[in-house]
């Protein structure tokens, strides 16, 4: 009686067949949506698609808090990370305005497949199961979140799993992975472009940002590579923050990428200490972004990171479609359901407020006293 939707996210396709010895090259995407559409979901889809609408989202909400002035001081940090979420809410609540407000790609796509999706389908959200593959296992905290609409309560996501549950999951259902084939998705939420690809690597969410800011503010597209200055250029212990002064129409924004919790800590504390400004900051906490996840498989030893995340770079390369705004299925999306960006129906669906919830404030000699 449920209608099961499940999202792959950007990252997973770079490292889910280390597990199962398939080399990146017969490792794509569209291979996990077969093996799921075998497995029995009604219906599969590339979070890349919810990434690109992310971008439209947050995109404009970065110049209208840049227009009003509201970044003067403080820059506005990202969302889709998380853990770097429930960092800053524990180690720096003053921030918590210079949020963005954007959901996830994650939950966007949840919040969607809920509402747009469901109605299209003809089938209540209530009985739709929302399943996530991520690369992270702070996705399976992020579920939690609730999407109030219409007569609906309930998840934006219902189920979260990692890259290593996938691995295991194949493995358990005794399909060959080489027999996998090819499946491009399902329709209505199916096309995605290489800038949300590229939201699996540090650096990432900051230029598929740039690329359609750039657009919104000009009418033009820039370069596809305009902004390579924010991607990382491998993994060390001061390769942790990226910066660049971008200019966009009459305006220069600065802006500024760090992965890696420890690094996020050190630029926030020079920003709060006046030491530096940044307009826009991308954080993912874990090092080279979400393709280094928690929930993607191990080596001990050894960091794959970058190395997958180049892969990410080489398919943003290699697609027809560059900018997250000439999505035609997200420009669907908006015309015939949401409006426009960060307003009315969509910032309802797409948004949260960070202030609805609040981090456990019980100090730990209290937390220990009261556990014994």
């Amino acid at each position: 009686e449920k209608t099961v939707v499940v999202q792959v996210a950007p990252a997973v396709r770079t490292a889910w067949g280390e597990a199962l010895g398939l080399p990146p090259e017969e490792a794509a995407v569209g291979k996990i949506l077969g093996f799921l559409k075998r497995l029995g979901a009604d219906y599969v889809f590339d979070t890349s698609f919810s990434a690109d609408l992310t971008i439209m989202e947050e995109g404009t909400e970065v110049l209208s808090r840049l227009t009003k002035g509201e970044l003067d001081q403080l820059p506005m940090f990202t969302s889709c990370c998380p853990g770097w979420i429930r960092f800053a809410k524990t180690k720096f609540p003053q921030l918590i305005p210079q949020l963005s407000t954007a959901k996830s790609p994650q939950q966007m796509f949840g919040a969607v497949t809920k509402s747009y999706f469901a109605e299209a389908i003809a089938v209540k959200p209530e009985d739709i199961v929302s399943v996530s593959i991520m690369p992270c296992v702070a996705k399976k905290g992020e579920r939690n979140m609730k999407l109030y609409y219409g007569e609906y309560e309930g998840n934006d996501v219902d189920i979260s799993l990692t890259t290593r549950e996938l691995s295991r999951l194949i493995r358990a259902s005794h399909i060959k992975p080489s027999s996998l084939e090819d499946y491009p998705g399902d329709h209505l939420m199916g096309k995605w472009t290489g800038a949300g690809v590229i939201f699996g690597a540090t650096g990432g969410v900051m230029e598929a940002a740039l690329r359609s800011a750039y657009y919104l503010v000009t009418g033009e597209n820039p370069a596809p590579d305009a902004f390579r200055a924010v991607r990382s250029s491998g993994f060390n212990e001061n390769d942790g923050v990226q910066e660049a002064e971008i200019t966009i129409g009459d305006r220069t924004i600065r802006a500024g990428v760090v992965s890696g919790l420890g690094n996020a800590r050190r630029l926030i504390e020079a920003v709060l200490r006046g030491e530096v400004h940044y307009d826009f900051v991308e954080v993912m906490a874990c090092p080279g972004g979400c393709v280094g996840g928690g929930g993607q498989p191990i080596h001990d030893g050894e960091e794959w990171a970058f190395e997958r995340g180049k892969n990410l770079y080489f398919i943003d390369e290699h697609v027809p479609l560059r900018y997250s705004h000439e999505n035609p299925d997200v420009q669907k999306l908006y015309e015939d359901y949401l409006g426009k960006p960060n307003e009315g129906k969509a910032h309802l669906l797409l948004h949260t407020d960070h202030n609805l919830w609040d981090m456990c404030t019980v100090q730990e000699p209290e937390r220990i006293k009261d556990f014994q």
